[in-house]
């Protein structure tokens, strides 16, 4: 392993991808070694980095995420584009492990020279979302990536843990399976910049279009999220390829639209405040229950709380106080 940081940092800025990945892995470890090297890799590509457009995607099981990203992905790359996708896969429980399939889902797109895929294990963050999934778009942005599509799990709470980092967040849905409106939750819809309805094509095409317009009736019942933008409501077909490029069209309208307020610009700076209050909220729990004083003390008062002779007001201040006596 490279102990200085320009390796890293030159290897990225040259769009060496061997370096990006390793400084990937950096980010993604958990040594402290690797913590403190990774966070001064990061603040060196940091004046190379916000160029991008940053896209979250996700959708309800079988809706064709793969394909449709690897269909979109080649469209870009055709475009002149250079794309990263960083694809959360679930972590295994037991051994913490990943399943890592993502270039094998995405075959035409893996050996894509303009295009990078890094699968990344969700690790148990909240709704699948790779913990360091921030560090690694700027990485990706830095080494001139200029279209950066992290994907998710799928719908659930990481919704809007990934529409806070992002710019746009495309949720895919598929029709012809029952209640449209079932697999999607009213916090889903809320955090859209746009909904596609994916597999309209063969004898799918009526009933893509019969959910285009639920949704859209759906969306007439919600407030807006930007007051500069309309959520439209697309359909597509992957397979077939058609539809995707009204896709990126939306895309960009949706940017300059954003970017012509000045509202882009706020949200990511609102983005980059919220990531630095979940950092060192995260931080502090981590300080606070690795304390020796706090270590030896939790497990009685847990006891005494649980069997009713403290109070947990009570106790909490007691834990509180090895802190606020120092």
């Amino acid at each position: 392993m490279l102990k200085d940081p320009k390796e890293y940092v030159n290897g990225v800025l040259n769009k060496d991808r061997l370096l990006l990945a390793r400084t990937i892995t950096l980010i993604e470890s958990t040594l402290p070694t690797h913590q403190a090297l990774a966070k001064e890799i990061v603040n060196q590509l940091l004046p190379h980095t916000g160029s991008s457009v940053r896209l979250g995607i996700t959708g309800v099981p079988g809706a064709g995420k793969s394909t449709y990203i690897e269909s979109f992905g080649n469209m870009l790359t055709e475009m002149g584009h250079r794309i990263a996708v960083l694809a959360i896969d679930p972590s295994s429980t037991r051994s913490g492990g990943s399943i890592l399939g993502d270039k094998t889902r995405m075959e035409k797109l893996a050996v894509n020279q303009d295009a990078f895929i890094r699968p990344s294990p969700s690790s148990g963050t909240l709704g699948g979302v790779g913990r360091k999934t921030r560090e690694t778009m700027l990485v990706c942005e830095a080494a001139g990536y200029d279209v950066v599509i992290v994907e998710t799990v799928g719908v659930g709470q990481s919704e809007t843990t990934v529409a806070s980092m992002v710019d746009f967040f495309l949720v895919l849905m598929i029709a012809g399976a029952g209640d449209e409106l079932q697999g999607i939750k009213k916090g889903v819809l809320e955090v859209a910049d746009a909904i596609v309805i994916n597999k309209a094509d063969g004898d799918n095409i009526t009933r893509a279009e019969v959910a285009r317009k639920e949704y859209e009736t759906a969306l007439h019942m919600l407030m807006p999220a930007s007051p500069n933008w309309t959520v439209p409501v697309l359909t597509c077909s992957s397979i077939e390829n058609r539809g995707i490029d009204r896709i990126w069209e939306t895309v960009l309208a949706h940017k300059t639209a954003l970017t012509k307020t000045g509202e882009m610009a706020e949200k990511r700076k609102t983005q980059a405040l919220d990531w630095m209050s979940f950092l060192l909220e995260e931080g502090l729990h981590q300080w606070f229950y690795t304390d020796s004083q706090v270590t030896g003390s939790l497990p009685r008062l847990r006891q005494e709380t649980a069997d009713g002779l403290i109070s947990p007001a009570a106790a909490a201040d007691c834990l509180l106080d090895h802190l606020k006596n120092r």
